[in-house]
């Protein structure tokens, strides 16, 4: 019997919640998620521990990991390295039977990766309720990572930025970003880097081209909206999100609206317009009167209700924007 999911007029903020649930749901029910597991989890990564047995004595037997350009540390090859970043255990055993049959007759050679706890973490940053690094065990959808930690917040632009460090997933040959298939959206830096820029709504849409496959290394970042900066006599003090149509009125009312000591007719907006600094001064008992037109407001733009009692600046506030975690603070989850 099918399944029917019924939603009767959601608001942003419930679609936001239900939706991302709903297609984690659909894709474990239809099998969409069967073909993450690719071989690029059983390829060899930075951070590997690698063993090297060779059958029938020790004295040819290793344990170790890759060295800085890839190649297995400290295996005594005779003077030929084994390259093992983004290769396959047999790959490698079958590099090392052909040196060491030079010492051996008809060696048997068997590699093992034996830790993967020390690859690089995926990182989920900006707009996120719970920012966190992710130990990948396995490939994991964006959209699961995204529910992983608590959803996206409000305050979230339109855009999801992944960038691939180069060499630190051992993403599949044959994958959609290096064939070109998102070639429009998609940029390479110099040292093999990737980036590719999605849409919030083209995720939350189901779009299977947005979900993607996060990996070893990878850096998410969930792009804030540029922000509106709302002080002085209002009862919530705050950055809202900068969006189009966002006015002085509608500003203030986002911050709590007015506060009880606050001087409506002494409210002041500070704009910044290349170097100079433009400020305007407003009465908003004359706007919400209808006498004024309700100015629209821009990014970075300060918007101070005066206070009575209290003298004007002679100087532009200063404001701070929202500062981002250092990767290696964030807390670590392991996906398996």
């Amino acid at each position: 019997m099918p399944v029917i999911i019924s939603l009767t007029n959601p608001s942003t903020s419930i679609a936001r919640l239900v939706l991302p649930v709903v297609f984690i749901i659909l894709a474990a029910v239809c099998g969409i998620a069967q073909d993450d597991r690719s071989e690029a989890g059983d390829l060899v990564h930075y951070g590997d521990l690698i063993d090297l047995d060779v059958a029938g004595g020790f004295e040819f037997d290793w344990r170790g990991r890759l060295n800085p350009e890839g190649f297995l540390d400290g295996l005594n090859t005779y003077g030929e390295p084994v390259y093992g970043l983004c290769r396959s255990e047999k790959e490698i055993a079958a590099d090392v039977v052909k040196v060491y049959r030079r010492l051996l007759r008809d060696p048997v050679v068997t590699i093992k990766i034996i830790d993967r706890s020390n690859r690089a973490a995926a990182t989920l940053d900006g707009a996120i309720r719970s920012p966190q690094r992710f130990q990948m065990r396995r490939p994991a959808r964006l959209l699961e990572l995204i529910v992983m930690s608590g959803g996206i917040t409000d305050d979230a632009g339109g855009d999801i930025q992944i960038v691939r460090p180069s060499n630190l997933s051992c993403e599949p040959r044959e994958s959609k970003w290096q064939t070109g298939a998102f070639k429009t959206a998609s940029g390479v830096s110099g040292n093999g880097t990737l980036v590719e820029v999605i849409t919030i709504s083209d995720l939350l849409s189901g779009k299977q081209e947005a979900n993607q496959v996060i990996r070893s290394g990878d850096v998410v970042l969930v792009k804030r909206s540029t922000p509106i900066y709302v002080i002085g006599g209002v009862n919530i003090p705050r950055n809202i999100a900068a969006r189009s149509g966002m006015t002085l009125t509608r500003a203030i009312a986002s911050a709590g609206g007015i506060s009880k000591e606050a001087d409506a007719q002494n409210v002041v907006l500070y704009r910044k317009e290349g170097s100079d600094a433009r400020i305007l001064e407003f009465d908003l008992t004359k706007i919400t009167g209808g006498s004024v037109a309700d100015p629209e407001l821009k990014a970075y733009d300060i918007v101070e209700v005066g206070q009575k009692g209290r003298g004007k600046r002679r100087y532009p506030p200063v404001v701070t924007g929202v500062q981002f975690a250092p990767p290696n603070g964030l807390p670590l989850r392991i996906v398996d």
